[in-house]
């Protein structure tokens, strides 16, 4: 290494809902958190344009705004925010180590893993274009914004069908683009698809690229990948359901996780396999992923790592 071994008692690796409020925490707690930020300071929700659901702002707010809003109150406690990108960890032994953007090493006594998911993409450019103007990867944190109208969503999984008959509860029509012949969801989800009146299925069908006005969404061009038509299917909100990949690559052999990738936590607990390191956030949280409830297992990795320390002082005293 070219430079010496900084150490710290709180590694928080992550900037989203989840690791900004352990940092708040944490930073109460006097553990001097120190986060990195990673190559997104703020998350998925510095993505997103509006958000309404998340509590304490009653008029809504931008999602990079109420990120900066958290960020704030992290630092005003004292966490030490650092925008970098842990590139590799060693969890070895009693002190954890990380390299930071693959020359800094940091050890730490406690690691708080919320570097989060990302939401899988279709890849066309259109997607990227309109995303937050009418595209969106969840249906629960946007659907609203398109109550009595008509939409379109992606995917043939569990989550696409639970996200289509949610939004058909709010729009007037959802159009399910399904690439296959068939879902990938279980026989209940599908049942409950084929049974909400207000759901069009299109089979065999891939979408080729999202329309819009410069400003908004207003359809989508759809290939049938059987009769090689194309058709424009006019909506005005595009969702895609099609997973959620986990940033939880840098560790794999150290942390149990399942096939997908999810880091596994303890029964009501955010500690993992490893003594000292937890993880909180959409790192481990593949049901819920709302903002809220990464903020929720944010304060709890903290608490546990307050804990932790503590026990492990009286320990020494």
């Amino acid at each position: 290494m070219s430079q010496e071994t900084e150490h710290v008692h709180c590694l928080i690796i992550g900037s989203g809902p989840a690791g900004y409020t352990a940092a708040i925490y944490a930073a109460r707690a006097d553990l001097k958190p120190v986060m990195y930020t990673g190559i997104v300071p703020g998350g998925q929700l510095t993505q997103t344009t509006d958000v309404e659901n998340f509590p304490g702002y009653p008029d809504g707010v931008m999602g990079p705004e109420m990120m900066e809003d958290i960020r704030k109150q992290a630092e005003r406690f004292g966490t030490n925010v650092r925008f970098g990108y842990i590139t590799s960890v060693d969890f070895t032994g009693p002190v954890h180590k990380v390299v930071v953007d693959e020359h800094k090493a940091v050890t730490a006594d406690t690691v708080i893993i919320a570097t989060g998911a990302s939401a899988k993409w279709l890849g066309l450019e259109s997607e990227q274009k309109y995303n937050g103007f009418g595209v969106s990867a969840c249906a629960v944190c946007d659907g609203f914004f398109f109550k009595g109208q008509e939409v379109a969503i992606v995917g043939a999984g569990d989550t696409a069908a639970e996200e289509a008959t949610y939004l058909a509860k709010l729009c007037k029509k959802v159009h399910m683009l399904v690439r296959r012949d068939e879902f990938r969801a279980s026989k209940a989800m599908v049942h409950r698809v084929l049974n909400t009146p207000n759901i069009e299925i299109h089979y065999n069908t891939e979408t080729k690229e999202i329309l819009g006005n410069g400003q908004n969404v207003t359809g989508i061009r759809v290939l049938n990948n059987q009769t090689s038509e194309e058709n424009t299917i006019p909506v005005e909100g595009f969702f895609v359901a099609i997973g959620h990949k986990p940033n939880t690559d840098i560790f794999k052999g150290w942390l149990e996780m399942d096939e997908t990738g999810y880091l596994i936590t303890k029964p009501d607990s955010t500690e993992t396999n490893i003594e000292g390191v937890y993880a909180c956030g959409d790192a481990q949280d593949k049901i819920f992923r709302q903002a809220v409830t990464a903020a929720g297992t944010g304060c709890m990795a903290a608490l546990e790592a307050e804990r932790y320390l503590a026990a492990k002082e009286h320990a020494v005293a």
